[in-house]
């Protein structure tokens, strides 16, 4: 069904048995437990320890601690994980449409606390700019907030078609982070690789981590 492979949303609809035994199988992998946060599409940004404790309404989490893994759930947002030069801190953010436009990146870069210029971004699988359609009050919002956020639009008839990714690196780029890369997966399209709300409704979510080794 939606959820046949590897779910590790626990909010989607899926039996919860199963996606404990899915996160245990991810937990095999990793140097230690990621904190799963309740996202809300917001830019609330917590530490790993805070995010540890208690379920955090929350949509970034940091650390500068070894084996502690920063998590985010997408199906389509966008997520984005951060590291510094240095191999000191790391951040994951979940950037949806709401959630850039809200500052979620901006506010992760500001949590990390050093030199944005010392920062790099990379953009997991997320949809596409050939598939995202949106209306006039997305369109509206993101033009609100930045004037060059019209290059991430075309029309559509009377929608827009928004690319995620360069909203997400014009973003970035007025913080002063200088170095992003992202890759050419579009998570609507690919229906053998990645779970899709926007293609499917009822669905999976994939895990995007980073960590710094012991």
């Amino acid at each position: 069904g939606p959820w046949s492979s590897l779910n590790l949303g626990g909010s989607c609809g899926d039996n919860p048995e199963h996606v404990r035994k899915n996160r245990a199988l991810l937990q095999q992998m990793l140097p230690g437990k990621p904190p799963w946060l309740k996202q809300v599409h917001g830019n609330h940004v917590v530490g790993w320890h805070e995010a540890s404790q208690s379920a955090c309404k929350a949509d970034a989490v940091f650390t500068s601690g070894t084996g502690q893994v920063c998590a985010v759930l997408t199906a389509d947002c966008l997520p984005v994980l951060f590291c510094d030069n240095a191999g000191t801190k790391v951040a994951a953010a979940h950037a949806g449409w709401r959630g850039l436009a809200a500052g979620v990146l901006e506010a992760t870069v500001a949590a990390m606390d050093c030199d944005p210029a010392e920062l790099m971004a990379w953009m997991g699988p997320a949809i596409g700019p050939q598939a995202f359609e949106v209306g006039r009050d997305v369109y509206d919002a993101f033009l609100g907030l930045n004037a060059d956020n019209q290059t991430a639009f075309r029309t559509k008839n009377d929608r827009w078609l928004a690319n995620l990714y360069q909203l997400a690196e014009l973003a970035l780029e007025k913080t002063g982070v200088r170095e992003t890369v992202s890759g050419p997966n579009c998570t609507y399209l690919d229906n053998e690789r990645f779970f899709s709300y926007r293609r499917d409704r009822q669905t999976g979510r994939m895990a995007t981590g980073i960590w710094l080794a012991n």
